[in-house]
């Protein structure tokens, strides 16, 4: 596993672009990232997790103008809820556009989305040139790693590199509404 300084932030978005699984900072845990369009190594997160691929997962952007061709038909109403908390620490899940890969979305309706204010996951999604995946870094069902180290103790260098550097200050993974019905997923 190679790891990435933030310094090294076009490196470590080539690697995605190349079709590799990074291991990132988020506001609260690091995640496992990849190209959302590249169903292998999608599928590569999927068993590092050990993680039944139905569940999806969300995307993570650095711009709303990221992530709208991956938004379907939605209400003025759920694009005010979202313009009101981002760029920040909170997903909405959208009706997903057909733009959306099936094994992004799991089988479900919606899509997941976050523009984060979250500096160097902004600074990767930029470099990058779109939203990436963003799921926490973890064995299903275990605690999410919250640095590189913990990232090698639950998967060794099984993930193809790791950007080393700080969280946002959260001390869980951010909270989830459904964007047009304003419902709480998860607080």
């Amino acid at each position: 596993m190679r790891v990435f300084g933030i310094a090294e932030i076009k490196a470590a978005a080539a690697l995605l672009r190349e079709g590799g699984v990074l291991a990132y900072p988020t506001e609260g845990v690091y995640g496992l990232g990849c190209d959302p369009d590249n169903r292998e190594a999608f599928e590569k997160i999927f068993a590092l997790k050990r993680r039944p691929p139905e569940q999806g997962v969300l995307l993570i952007a650095a711009s709303i103008g990221q992530v709208k061709d991956w938004i379907g038909d939605a209400p003025e109403a759920a694009w005010q809820r979202a313009r009101a908390a981002w760029p920040g620490a909170h997903t909405f899940i959208f009706p997903r556009s057909a733009r959306v890969p099936e094994w992004v979305a799991g089988g479900h309706p919606g899509i997941a989305l976050r523009v984060t204010a979250h500096a160097p996951s902004t600074a990767l999604c930029r470099a990058f040139g779109g939203p990436i995946v963003s799921t926490s870094a973890n064995r299903h069902g275990e605690p999410p790693a919250r640095s590189v180290s913990d990232i090698r103790a639950i998967f060794g260098d099984e993930p193809d590199g790791a950007l080393d550097a700080p969280l946002g200050g959260l001390d869980r993974p951010t909270p989830i509404t459904d964007a047009v019905s304003g419902a709480i997923i998860r607080a």
